[in-house]
């Protein structure tokens, strides 16, 4: 059953913190899950937040920690010692530690990694700290099982016994050669049901998939979706295995680049949350409202152009919105099929054939909705026939031509290596409303002769 904060339980904990009934505190909280805890310290204020913190066991608040909202942590980091930072990294592993120390300024980074009493543990979170956050390097863990290709099956039982020591979790047993270049991987199963003398290098599985330690992190996620892998290992330059990247870091990944590419279509520009300042969230927004609002005086000005025509044939105006509307939902349609076919990888064949299938399916949608327009507006609403047909070859036409731009600039913008997802937010959308209101009455010239 997934828990749920209290109105109770929040004016229980902070009886306790004003009493420092230290006691009473742990009982309260040590059965409850470090993600839980987590919510609870989100609803108290930082001072409330961090007096709890510091009663908690290092084995609990370690996790806590990686849980916490980011301005959170940063305060509660900012009322830790060096030594007291340390002893949370301690427990925690490698990956997780380095991304907590990254977030410190340069001088605290130094002075927390000379406090980690592992010094093991230490040279692997510095090692970590080389790489950039959106690697394989930068996402995986030191932390693994490997044996070596010329032992036997007995004394692979014995290493791995001492290594898993210090694993939450072992999803695979990786082999490699005495230059530590990584061979292949070790079937548990085959490990249990095969004779304690036999030579590892008669039984490994030679083929596996693997990822070198500068691959983007969304192209280890689209691997690892792909073959429905629980972990990958990572190689070096040389071949050689350093680390593994878990599912649960690829989650993170996933998350963290869907909630990117919503928000760039939503005409965010910047990574922001909720709670974020006004000031950071008006940068975020502004760039593309600031677009929009030129794309608005484009389409005011091309209006002009055809000021004569609206005041000749008034009810030419009043579809002006609706032809707008149309061009702009029909290209976000398209360039949602193709920026969600770019990031799962999925797009097959040339682009002329994906623009000829574009053109297909607008054709048919456009005149599917041309007919409903043309009888709605003649029996609903009085449009003589010659407006009607303007109106509904109009359509048709903005239909086609929103549907190829939203399908045409995605692919370009991926091309140059520009994330696709822009594609889908107020620049497509303003783009298509200023080339809906040019076409329609460029028609409207065309058939009308003003």
């Amino acid at each position: 059953m997934e828990f749920k904060i209290s109105k109770e339980l929040i004016q229980e904990l902070e009886l306790l913190i004003q009493t420092k009934n230290d006691q009473q505190l742990e009982v309260l909280l040590n059965d409850m899950h470090h993600a839980d805890i987590a919510e609870v310290l989100d609803e108290l204020d930082f001072d409330e937040a961090t007096y709890i913190f510091k009663v908690l066991d290092s084995d609990k608040t370690a996790e806590i920690l990686l849980e916490l909202e980011d301005d959170l942590r940063e305060n509660i980091l900012k009322r830790l010692s060096p030594k007291e930072i340390a002893e949370e990294l301690d427990e925690l592993e490698t990956n997780d530690a380095a991304d907590i120390i990254a977030e410190l300024s340069q001088d605290l980074k130094a002075e927390v990694i000379s406090e980690l009493q592992d010094v093991e543990h230490a040279k692997d979170i510095v090692d970590l700290l080389r790489y950039a956050e959106d690697t394989a390097g930068g996402i995986m863990h030191k932390e693994l099982v490997k044996v070596n290709e010329n032992w036997n099956v007995l004394t692979c039982i014995k290493e791995m016994r001492i290594q898993a020591e210090n694993i939450s979790r072992v999803h695979s047993i990786y082999v490699v050669d005495d230059e530590d270049r990584l061979k292949g991987r070790l079937s548990l199963k085959d490990l249990l049901t095969t004779s304690s003398r036999t030579p590892i290098n008669d039984v490994y599985i030679r083929k596996l998939n693997y990822v070198n330690i500068d691959t983007e992190d969304v192209e280890v996620a689209r691997i690892m979706q792909k073959y429905d892998l629980e972990a990958i290992p990572v190689v070096d330059e040389l071949g050689r295995l350093v680390g593994r990247i878990t599912i649960d870091d690829i989650v993170d990944v996933i998350k963290e680049e869907a909630d990117e590419d919503y928000q760039l279509a939503a005409g965010i520009s910047q990574d922001v949350e909720a709670d974020d300042s006004i000031i950071e969230h008006t940068k975020a927004r502004l760039p593309w409202l600031v677009l929009a609002l030129l794309g608005g005086f484009i389409s005011v000005k091309v209006l002009g152009l055809f000021e004569g025509a609206m005041i000749e044939h008034g009810k030419l105006f009043f579809f002006t919105p609706l032809i707008a509307a149309m061009a702009g939902n029909v290209g976000v349609q398209s360039s949602a099929i193709i920026v969600q076919g770019l990031a799962n990888n999925t797009l097959s064949g040339s682009v002329f054939n994906r623009l000829i299938k574009e053109v297909a399916l607008s054709l048919l949608n456009g005149v599917i909705l041309a007919t409903i327009l043309f009888v709605g507006s003649h029996y609903l609403l009085n449009v003589e026939i010659i407006i009607g047909v303007i109106v509904t070859v109009a359509l048709i036409s903005v239909i086609i031509i929103a549907s190829l731009i939203g399908t045409f600039i995605p692919l370009l913008l991926d091309k140059f290596g520009i994330d696709p997802a822009l594609a889908t937010g107020p620049f497509i959308t303003t783009s298509n409303d200023i080339c809906g209101i040019l076409i329609y009455f460029s028609i409207a010239k065309m058939i009308l002769g003003f």
